[in-house]
């Protein structure tokens, strides 16, 4: 009889099952898997595309703009005539991997910026108006590949409000429990780049779009805030999720009247559509999972996804978490993915995933040989350096042991403090068995992004 994997191996066969789940949505493979060419022939997905053998411009924006940029000008060559690269501004030195990538290009061939992300800042503007200008001077005989992440709708940005009004704006929302495609309805509405802004500008060269989804159920008009795709949709919806959220009672109020008039203000038609405008998914979530359901069932696990467009708000779903931990029987791995909310109460520091595990080390307390595990396939949960957490049915006694209140930080929105603490605790209750592992989970920037996994990890009942 085949042995059941075993509590205390944990920690190592998470970080396998998270590796197993990254490598699979790797952003410059998944390029190179959907784009060749022979010659002055492009092939896109399984078609050629057709475009008058003009010129090849690339813009590729998100938390995986590089590595998917550096992909396509590998396989682009001397076809390429010019590419700007906007990612966000994270510890990893992207200007020298690209700088290292074609040192004999001229700097103005490939434009890097690094913007802001959550919040766009400046830079998102300049990279905006960079992105613009170099569309503006395609022909007929163009083509412009568009490469698109996580991200791109804060990295890239043309607001039609001040900066320091539309990051009013967009803080609001993002600290209103709205879901990413609520957020998006509003972006779509008070920024020039998005709802098929670039490739009105872009018209009337041919247009690509090569998309790593971060979105649930990859709807293309709601990945980075939809740049190449033309979306039906009034002001109205825009204003509904407004006061949904009573978005108002956030803002100054002279910022509300100047978002108010914005969207009342009559705008300028659309551009001619291009005359070709495709778009592929070339990564997404379900890619990721079934990946990391592949892992687990080497390892031994029963493994199984449950779904892949999980929401709610992280704390609601910590506690699904620890329901189904509960009841799952021995040697199973169920994932889970998708993208939760938050909705910000205190003034703590932390993200989705780090504030669904802590509510779920709260529901878990007590239950031995269960792990739940969340995590950002990003790297980064919310602002601040870790992916998410870990948790087992010891996580919170353990805190308690050390006057560290679970339930108190939760409330103030802190996990990001708690796991940090309680990393540096060293354990000295005696128990059945606790794992020399850090509760926090640190990947650094991945360089990808597909939303988020959550993994539940069951084991045998320790042998004495």
């Amino acid at each position: 009889m085949t042995q059941l994997p075993q509590f205390q191996d944990f920690p190592a066969q998470a970080a396998q099952i998270i590796d197993a789940a990254l490598a699979a949505v790797d952003p410059a493979a998944a390029v190179k898997r959907h784009l060749q060419r022979d010659g002055r022939i492009l092939t896109i997905g399984s078609e050629p595309i057709n475009w008058g053998q003009g010129q090849i411009f690339l813009i590729s924006v998100g938390k995986a703009a590089v590595p998917m940029a550096l992909a396509a000008a590998d396989i682009l060559g001397d076809t390429l005539t010019e590419a700007i690269l906007i990612t966000k501004k994270t510890t990893r030195d992207w200007r020298s991997e690209v700088e290292n990538a074609f040192p004999h290009r001229p700097p103005s061939a490939f434009q890097l910026f690094l913007s802001g992300h959550p919040l766009p800042d400046e830079e998102s503007v300049r990279a905006g108006t960079a992105v613009l200008g170099l569309l503006s001077s395609t022909t007929e005989n163009d083509l412009v590949l568009f490469l698109i992440s996580g991200g791109a709708s804060a990295l890239l940005t043309q607001p039609i409000l001040p900066l320091s009004d539309w990051l009013q704006v967009n803080q609001a929302l993002l600290a209103s429990g709205c879901t990413i495609n609520e957020l998006n309805c509003v972006r779509r509405q008070l920024d020039r780049a998005k709802g098929g802004g670039l490739a009105g500008a872009a018209a009337p060269a041919a247009c690509v779009s090569l998309i790593l989804s971060d979105v649930i159920g990859n709807p293309l008009e709601t990945i980075g805030s939809g740049p190449t795709v033309f979306v039906p949709e009034t002001r109205t919806a825009a204003l509904t999720v407004l006061a949904r959220y009573q978005i108002t009672e956030r803002l100054e109020t002279a910022v509300w009247q100047r978002l108010l008039t914005a969207l009342e203000s009559e705008q300028p038609p659309l551009s001619p559509l291009p005359s070709e405008n495709r778009h592929l998914i070339i990564g997404d979530l379900q890619q990721a999972a079934a990946a990391a359901m592949t892992k687990a069932a080497q390892m031994g696990f029963i493994a199984q996804i449950l779904t892949t467009r999980l929401e709610g708000e992280a704390r609601e779903i910590g506690k699904v978490a620890a329901a189904l931990a509960k009841d799952a029987p021995a040697g199973r791995c169920i994932i889970l993915g998708g993208e939760t909310t938050v909705t910000l109460r205190g003034q703590g520091q932390g993200g989705r995933n780090q504030e669904l595990a802590l509510a779920a080390a709260i529901a878990l307390e007590g239950w031995a040989n269960r792990v739940v595990i969340s995590f950002a396939s990003d790297g980064e949960d919310g602002p601040t350096d870790a992916a998410g957490a870990m948790v087992t049915g010891e996580t919170a006694v353990t805190a308690r042991h050390h006057q560290l209140s679970p339930a108190a930080y939760l409330a103030n929105n802190d996990s990001y403090t708690f796991f940090r603490q309680l990393d540096m605790i060293e354990t000295e209750i005696e128990m059945e068995y606790v794992p020399p592992a850090q509760r926090h989970i640190r990947t650094g920037p991945t360089g990808t992004n597909v939303n988020d996994l959550l993994f539940i990890l069951t084991y045998p009942e320790s042998r004495s």
